[in-house]
């Protein structure tokens, strides 16, 4: 059977029931009939509900770094180390100060932040970036500067060595599991894990309510300096709730098993998934991989043996495991044994990696695998919308979780400015109220700053699409608006298997072009060299002819100066997570790229056109 034809394995999602508020002025609000149920008590108790029921059961799973082997902590023990690290943080005597964490995704990382919860002192994940890539640590003493922690967690002290120097540390306690460096003083985990605990930790627990502040999470900071976002207690216990009614929980509902790379520095990684998982009391595979050359192999020998229920990535994500699902059947076969669900965040999934991966199901599964996407945002605690029904539309948003009210602004003739009021929204930002009163309307409903638009005005519970960035869109000279985020999936699609991606040109220009990176392989199969080189593959007439058919076919499938691309170069250097250009999250950041590579989008548009620039009619 084709795999478009295949049924999509069963899920017994929510139903879709909304309502819509019209308003005179064009203004809707957009509410799912379904109530929110009562929301749970604070995280920590998760953890201590687990331990009861499931003790022996696997929380966390990390491979050794030297042996490869799974190190595995269950929950009666994960909830012995938390109340002993509670302890040791109490006994600091630092009530409400943040336990700063500057290293990754971890075991001993996840055991630091329930323990900070419980001891009512928030927990704030930093981007290792900051650490790790940056030469002034800039960003990095800002956060410090707006937080005075009162512990520094790291993994492995000598790998954080140039971050802790350049930090102020007389207030503050270093935590470190290894490497630890003479000259700065710190305190061992294998120390604090074995501390005593006193009835202190259980009243500390009791203290912990649902207006708690629990985490400080910050933006990526692209435009200046990162905003940390006050997250609650309540608001991450909202957000589960209304995850966890999504799908009805029934007798054959299996266990949640999820592989996970996403950062816990960032919302979807440390909030939606990590609570989701503990919510569950499943089991969580830390992956050391993420979706970058020589990075994302150790996520494929990874998949061939967690084989997840479920699986989140971000559309660049996808297409390089679309690529090795094709070429590796022990992989297929791992990654759909249990599959049930795959979520997509980030920009649209392009059609013809959608196509691929529900190819691949069909052959593995004879089913389709419902592939959902939700939509959100750091202050939203990624509880805005999502899909919850069986679509092999791509593009979507979906409709509001319960308890969620969206309220939509028309911009143009069919999308709508988002704006979002929720228990899941934040109060506001740390130490800045002037931000904080921009960031609400005078009906207090949070400003997203994206744009969206139904599928279908009349049959609006066919869900909403996402419409792009409102600052991402640029006008031409012309006056023509040019929506960035549609019209860079139509590229990517336009052009695929080609190219992985795309960045948009033409602010102030007189026509629209556009900056693109190349898929390697598909690159080499069709010029049938297999050890191309990046420049040599740009250089290829064949290759540059196929990027000119691919983009003159979507010209003329195109009406209108916004849609129409004039010319495109060909990017030998990869987008850099180091620069910004790719968030940690695996987002590219349109607007950081251009104003990198400026000079490149001055060669795109010079006179006469410039050898390398592909010209498109």
């Amino acid at each position: 059977m084709p795999a478009g034809q295949a049924p999509f394995l069963k899920i017994p999602f929510l139903e879709r029931d909304i309502d819509i508020e019209r308003r005179p002025n064009g203004v809707l609000v957009v509410r799912n009939k379904v109530p929110l149920k009562p929301i749970g008590p604070p995280i920590p108790h998760l953890l201590q509900r687990a331990a009861q029921t499931r003790p022996d059961h696997t929380w966390l799973a990390q491979r050794h770094e030297e042996s490869g082997a799974w190190r595995r902590l269950s929950y009666g023990e994960a909830q012995r180390q938390v109340n002993a690290v509670t302890q040791a943080l109490l006994d600091l005597s630092a009530p409400g100060r943040p336990v700063m964490v500057l290293s990754g995704n971890s075991i001993e990382h996840a055991v630091i932040e329930l323990a900070a919860m419980q001891a009512g002192m928030p927990y704030a994940p930093i981007t290792p970036a900051y650490s790790l890539l940056s030469t002034d640590h800039l960003k990095l003493k800002s956060i410090a500067a707006l937080l005075d922690p009162a512990v520094v967690f790291v993994q492995k002290a000598a790998q954080f060595s140039a971050a802790l120097r350049a930090l102020d540390l007389s207030r503050a306690t270093v935590i470190l599991v290894e490497d630890p460096i003479a000259e700065i003083a710190s305190q061992a985990w294998a120390d604090l894990i074995q501390t005593p605990v006193s009835a202190d930790v259980t009243q500390s627990l009791e203290r912990v309510t649902h207006d708690t502040v629990a985490k400080y999470l910050f933006t990526s900071g692209s435009t200046g300096v990162p905003k940390a976002v006050k997250v609650t207690q309540g608001m991450m216990c909202a957000s589960v709730a209304m995850n966890s009614q999504m799908i009805e929980t029934t007798a054959e509902t299996p266990e949640r098993v999820v592989l996970e790379w996403l950062p816990w520095s960032h919302v979807a990684g440390g909030s939606a998934i990590f609570n989701g998982v503990l919510d569950s009391g499943g089991t969580i595979y830390i992956d050391a991989g993420r979706p970058a050359p020589g990075a994302f192999q150790e996520t494929i020998r990874n998949l061939k043996e967690v084989s997840p229920v479920s699986f989140s990535s971000m559309p660049i994500g996808y297409a390089m495991l679309l690529e090795a699902l094709e070429r590796d059947e022990e992989l297929a076969r791992g990654m759909f044994r249990n599959l049930r669900r795959l979520t997509s965040s980030g920009a649209r999934l392009p059609d013809t990696v959608y196509a691929g991966l529900q190819a691949q199901a069909v052959k593995h599964t004879g089913h389709k695998i419902p592939f959902g996407s939700a939509y959100g945002s750091t202050e939203t605690s990624a509880a805005v919308t999502c899909v919850f029904w069986p679509t092999d539309r791509s593009g979507l948003i979906g409709l509001p979780h319960p308890g969620v009210e969206l309220k939509l602004l028309p911009i143009d003739g069919a999308r709508y400015e988002v704006r979002v009021k929720s228990p899941a929204v934040t109060p506001g930002y740390l130490g800045q109220p002037e931000l904080t009163a921009q960031a609400f309307d005078d009906e207090g409903f949070f400003l997203m700053g994206d744009a969206a638009t139904f599928v279908d005005p009349d049959q609006p519970f066919e869900g909403l699409a996402f419409g792009g960035r409102v600052a991402e869109e640029f006008k031409l000279q012309s006056g023509v608006f040019v929506q960035v985020g549609s019209l860079r999936v139509e590229c990517i699609n336009a052009l695929a298997p080609l190219v992985s991606d795309v960045v948009i040109t033409g602010a102030d220009r007189a026509d629209v072009g556009a900056l693109a990176w190349l898929n390697v392989n598909a690159a080499r199969d069709l010029i049938g060299v297999p050890d191309a080189t990046m420049a040599e593959l740009i250089a290829s007439p064949q290759v540059r002819d196929a990027v000119r058919a691919g983009l003159a076919a979507h010209n003329r499938r195109s009406t209108g100066s916004s849609k129409r691309i004039a010319h495109v170069l060909l990017l030998e250097e990869p987008a850099s997570m180091d620069a910004g250009e790719i968030t940690d999250k695996g987002y590219l950041n349109q607007r950081r790229v251009l104003d990198l590579r400026s000079a490149l989008v001055d060669r795109l548009y010079q006179t006469p056109a410039d050898d390398s620039v592909i010209l498109v009619n």
